[in-house]
């Protein structure tokens, strides 16, 4: 008779999740082939709400001469509307502009985008449902893992740069109300801005957390540590570290452990990292034993993507562009999380030498809202790292 009835819970839970359907997001080539009512939409210039239907209306010949809404007028002058005639926008110095608002339920599941300018000057912010603070903050270089502000290829699953500076991730990002996306152009001079957002109308479940985002640099590290966050309140997993370090010294520079503080740890963290190659997932220095030479990779979960020597003029100082994505070994947390790596290098006589480098980072998390505040972003120069 037990066995009977539980046959019955079983079959009677298939029904249910059969019932419920599936809601078009988590994809993966085990699930290409299910159907779904979810509802695909995108956001770009030549449709700036994702409506049904509204792609590319922009009129060359109606909008002529108005900012953002007729930018190629004169290149599709011979072809009129319907063609490409409002692939960017121009975001003029000092200002904020909206660039994607949508109504939820729903998920992004991908944005492209290729901004000029100052990748450091171009602030990217993120308000999930009605929050009036952000949940991401990050100058648009360094969300994409461009923060040594040159192009660097990178190809992993969460983030992508490809040639030409194109500028792709695909973190999951659910909301429930609202999603709200900005770009502040903390420059003088005005910058373009391409790109789409690739987003599902859809159910999310109870259970989906908010991405989070946030910047911080050391210039350099006070007591040669960098904190790459604190404060987290609430219930999460932290996902992914970026970081674009650097170098003040001519010696090895990366012995230093990072540490992950959650729960109520104080003096001492839960998870203690044993050096900063090993973290990202490299070893003996990144270096190639044949070439003597830093070896740069780039795979699904971790890279060192981005090496920069100095060139005898003006790129004086060694720059290293990292990241390690927790996308199969989340670090969960309970009540609260803070993260520190220690910037730790060699004297000459092999004892550790505390370094003062320039580390910039971003630390990407998922929580429930509602979330602690962000510190005060850097001014724009103290965001700056100076580029001919």
């Amino acid at each position: 008779m037990k066995f009977t009835l539980s046959l019955l819970a079983i079959a009677l839970s298939f029904v249910g999740y059969c019932q419920q359907g599936f809601n078009g997001l988590d994809m993966n080539m085990g699930n290409l082939s299910r159907l779904s009512d979810a509802k695909t939409r995108s956001i770009s210039p030549e449709n700036y709400t994702g409506a049904k239907g509204k792609g590319g209306m922009a009129d060359p010949k109606l909008d002529s001469g108005k900012r953002n809404l007729a930018n190629s007028a004169h290149a599709a002058r011979d072809l009129g509307k319907g063609w490409k005639v409002n692939p960017f926008i121009e975001i003029v110095g000092k200002e904020t502009m909206t660039i994607a608002e949508i109504e939820g339920p729903g998920a992004i599941q991908h944005i492209w985008m290729t901004p000029t300018g100052n990748w450091r000057f171009s602030i990217l912010r993120f308000y999930w449902d009605d929050e009036k603070e952000p949940s991401i903050e990050v100058p648009v270089g360094d969300f994409f893992g461009m923060g040594l502000n040159q192009y660097a290829p990178l190809n992993s699953l969460a983030v992508t740069v490809n040639p030409g500076s194109a500028f792709n991730c695909y973190w999951k990002m659910p909301f429930r109300k609202k999603c709200r996306i900005t770009m502040e152009n903390l420059d003088n001079a005005p910058m373009r801005l391409y790109y789409q957002v690739d987003y599902t109308l859809t159910k999310v479940g109870d259970d989906e957390a908010y991405l989070h985002a946030q910047f911080r640099r050391s210039n350099p590290t006070t007591g040669s540590l960098h904190t790459l966050v604190d404060g987290i309140k609430g219930k999460g997993q932290y996902v992914g570290t970026y970081i674009a370090w650097n170098v003040n010294n001519n010696a090895w520079w990366g012995e230093g452990e990072i540490k992950f503080y959650m729960d109520g740890d104080s003096d001492f963290p839960t998870i203690n990292g044993t050096g900063t190659e090993d973290y990202f997932c490299g070893s003996y220095n990144f270096e190639n034993p044949k070439t003597h030479q830093y070896e740069p990779f780039s795979t699904a979960y971790a890279g060192l993507h981005q090496v920069i020597k100095p060139d005898g003029l003006y790129l004086s100082q060694q720059g290293f562009g990292m990241y390690r994505w927790h996308i199969m070994d989340p670090i969960r947390f309970e009540k609260d999380l803070k993260v520190t790596i220690q910037d730790l290098g060699w004297r000459h006589d092999w004892r550790y030498y505390p370094q003062k480098s320039d580390i910039s980072s971003v630390a990407f998390w998922y929580q429930r809202e509602p979330h602690a505040r962000f510190p005060r972003l850097p001014s724009k120069d103290d965001l700056e790292i100076p580029k001919w």
